[in-house]
């Protein structure tokens, strides 16, 4: 056992740790007042090494594990359950030698026992729906964990697990050393959750009208847990927001429905020729040469399923190479549409499946939005690689997985639908299939920053809206709109956590998106930002980026120095408000005393009277009533000029050469901007000049002009007309919070305030009784009045 002063030292010390952990955020200099906000970023993040170079680039070392499934699952329609076995073969690249390895079992967050239902806080009771109250009611009983019946190694024997939650360790009976593989088999079987009632990223839809389900399958195998560099076994239990870190792999996946269900999935179909009519391959042949999308399953012929009874079951066999995940869908309720996409050499099959319920909205939007998706997200990144780009309706509103997404929205009952649910559908099929790219192919780790996939897709996702058509309405992306969360309170960094973020959608989708799209507007420019950004995704596709790696990249390739940009926005909660304080207009003088003292006498005389000299204007003078006493200077004027002054001048410039008296003559104005930065974000200053006779100039400082004073700075800007008016900020790009200190002269705040009639007072208990009394004589006179 430690003695006290031996557990004080450690305690000093963990506190010391912690204390110089804070200040490395903070750099606080006493001696001058300030944070330094250009402090380099080297003493936050990881040392380079041989895995991860300084330049943002895998290392010459770079490795990553590899696992390989061969699945058998089944689809029990009847009790909605999943039953299934799997074969992993899992290679080992790292230089470790592994005694044990995890396993993934995310099904078991829907236990009542689970640390997601434990950790999850109370609802308002204040006013809730009945079908909230149902959905909390049925969270305490349903029991959706996975049941394990054998974990076996290659020879069938049985191996040692633990199961620890939502994860599980298997015991190897020899080390896998670096460079070897192993080979093992899963049995399990789980409760599929309603999605209506216990929320989660997979699930089914029951169809009351007609008794179906629409079955939307994720994370329904157990899988492997990714052992990296820069974590060992990332092995963080799934709480829900942390979503998922996953090692690359080849799948081979025999899915058994009823024989009446259409299944999609991650990958290709290998046997067509057992589970589709020839009707609906030659649709599919068919789709392969057409220029809009092609059913393959009809509304007229999913409706017409929709009366089916199973007479057997069906297997349908996937394949998919090279991915990290593997989901799939399965309903007899299905439409199909396809349309094939050549997109830089690389056939993809674009495919959505929908019930009857999505029309008329996803026949007309979805497969479009998907091949939308492809062009914009590969022109910036790199050329999509799947065979196929799958979108799915069903009870999930947005999830995504490899060459799949899941997506929500639908018309009302009678096909009508808003702009809102409209542009929704566009927006979130385009997110989702854009995650195709970032985290499936740049495989970040979700379970510790969800910003890494999120942020960067919800950028690309405005790019991509921005094409769609003018003046989409994007949701995030446009500085202006992330200004009211940058002016709450209650914040987190982005460097922080996914299952430890406050305003989760602000933090991890709209706030990087929209730093990304300031910083390719505003900072870099389009052409050095697009070029840097596609480097970084280039880089890692099919690889696991860091943070470090993804900032790192975007200065190596741009030769931009942003450490100031990563640690404001991404380190900090400080938010954009510069006010322009002051402007000071200053000119050259002439040096001509004619030319001065009219100057000189028009600024006297533009002087107000106080309100004193006008009544005292009107006082009998002393000097009036004794003339005696005027002298000399009652009538001097010190404005008047004299010969001698005008000989001064001439002997001034005699004495001038003539770039001299050019620069004499110079009729410029020089302006001062003072600037304070009230917010404590450092951002670039954009200033619209604008002059007396009605023209304008922009001028655009970077934000290095913060870099030796962050609170207070002044500009000088030369120009040749006399200014009227000074905007920062005029095309609202630096997500500036309060406009009305952007402007110098100030401007009067202009608002429209709403007319009401007031209402009638609302009775007291007492009239209320009066006029229920009221109420009943009357209605006991009527009765009367009737019997009579």
């Amino acid at each position: 056992m430690a003695s006290r002063s031996q557990l004080l030292l450690v305690a000093s010390v963990i506190t010391l740790c912690f204390s110089s952990a804070v200040n490395a955020q903070t750099f606080q200099n006493e001696k001058y007042g300030q944070e330094d906000k250009f402090r380099q970023l080297e003493e936050i993040l990881p040392t380079p090494n041989v895995y991860r170079t300084a330049s943002g680039a895998p290392g010459s070392e770079y490795w990553q594990q590899r696992a390989n499934y061969v699945i058998d699952v089944e689809l029990d329609d009847e009790k909605q359950r999943i039953i299934g076995s799997e074969t992993i073969t899992y290679s080992n690249h790292s230089p470790d030698t592994l005694s044990y390895i995890w396993l993934q079992l995310d099904p078991n967050i829907n236990t009542p026992d689970s640390d997601a239902a434990l950790t999850a806080t109370p609802p308002s009771f204040d006013r809730m729906s009945i079908g909230a109250l149902d959905r909390l009611l049925v969270r305490e009983s349903f029991d959706g964990g996975v049941k394990i019946k054998s974990v076996k190694d290659a020879f069938n024997n049985p191996l040692e697990h633990t199961v620890v939650k939502t994860m599980m360790r298997i015991e190897l009976p020899t080390p896998l050393a670096s460079g070897e593989s192993t080979k093992f088999s899963v049995a399990w079987e789980y409760n599929i959750n309603n999605a209506k009632l216990v929320g989660s990223r997979t699930g089914y839809e029951h169809f009351e009208e007609d008794k179906n389900n629409i079955y939307e399958m994720a994370h329904w195998y157990p899988r492997m847990v990714a052992y990296t560099d820069a974590t060992g076994w990332q092995h963080k239990q799934f709480l829900g927001r942390g979503e998922f870190t996953l090692e690359l792999g080849d799948y081979v996946v025999r899915i058994t429905v009823p024989n009446d269900h259409v299944v999609t999935a991650t990958g290709v179909l290998l046997n067509d020729e057992e589970v589709l009519t020839d009707e609906q391959r030659q649709r599919l042949k068919d789709a392969e040469t057409a220029k809009t999308p092609v059913f393959i399953v009809t509304p007229e012929e999913a409706k017409k399923n929709e009366s089916n009874k199973p007479t057997g079951k069906k297997t349908w066999i996937y394949q998919a190479d090279n991915v990290r995940d593997f989901a799939f869908a399965s309903s007899r309720k299905f439409i199909w549409d396809a349309q094939l996409h050549n997109l830089e050499g690389n056939r993809v099959m674009a495919m959505s499946l929908y019930p009857n319920e999505a029309e008329p909205l996803w026949s007309k939007y979805s497969t479009h939005s998907i091949i939308h998706t492809l062009n914009v997200y590969s022109r910036y990144t790199f050329a999509y690689p799947y065979p196929v780009a799958i979108s799915v309706n069903g009870p999930i509103y947005g999830m995504e997985y490899p060459m799949i997404c899941f997506n929500g929205p639908r018309p009302e009952k009678d096909g009508t639908y808003s702009k809102r649910t409209k542009y929704s559908l566009i927006s979130v099929i385009i997110h989702e299939v854009g995650h195709n790219y970032f985290p499936m192919i740049v495989n970040s780790d979700e379970r510790q920053w969800t910003w890494m996939d999120e942020g960067l897709n919800t950028f690309l996702q405005y790019l991509a809206e921005q094409e769609w058509e003018d003046d989409y309405p994007s949701r995030r992306g446009e500085p202006k709109d992330i200004v009211p969360y940058m002016r709450s309170r209650n914040q987190m960094p982005i460097m922080t956590n996914s299952e430890s973020i406050l305003q989760f959608g602000p933090n991890a989708y709209a706030k990087p998106a929209t730093a990304l799209n300031i910083l390719r507007e505003s900072i870099l420019g389009r052409e050095l930002f697009d070029y840097a950004f596609k480097e970084y995704a280039r880089r890692w596709m099919f690889k696991r980026p860091m943070p470090a790696d993804f900032f790192r990249t975007m200065e190596d390739a741009s030769g931009i120095d942003l450490d100031w940009f990563w640690r404001g926005w991404f380190y900090t909660t400080a938010h954009t408000d510069i006010s322009i304080e002051n402007l000071r207009i200053h000119t050259v003088k002439s040096r001509d005393p004619d030319v001065e003292n009219k100057l000189r006498r028009e600024e006297r005389d533009d002087e107000p009277t106080t309100l004193s000299e006008s009544r005292n204007k009107e006082l009998p003078k002393r000097v009036d009533e004794y003339e005696e006493l005027k002298d000399f200077y009652n009538s001097f004027d010190d404005l008047e000029v004299t010969e001698d002054d005008r000989k001064a001048f001439q002997r001034f410039l005699k004495g001038l050469d003539d770039h001299e008296k050019e620069l004499l003559e110079s009729k410029q104005y020089f302006n001062v901007v003072e600037l304070r930065n009230i917010g404590g974000l450092v951002m670039p200053v954009v200033l619209k000049f604008e002059f007396e006779d009605d023209s304008s100039r922009e001028v655009r400082i970077p934000a290095e002009i913060w870099r030796r004073n962050s609170e207070k700075v002044s500009k000088l800007v030369i120009t040749n007309k006399p200014v009227k008016s000074v905007t920062l900020d005029p095309h609202l790009e630096t997500a500036d919070v309060d406009l009305t200190n952007n402007h110098f002269p100030r401007r009067p705040v202009k608002t429209r305030f709403e007319l009401f009639k007031s209402q009638q007072q609302s009775r007291n208990e007492m009239q209320k009784q009066k006029a229920a009394e009221k109420k009943a004589n009357d209605e006991k006179d009527k009765s009367k009045k009737k019997d009579k």
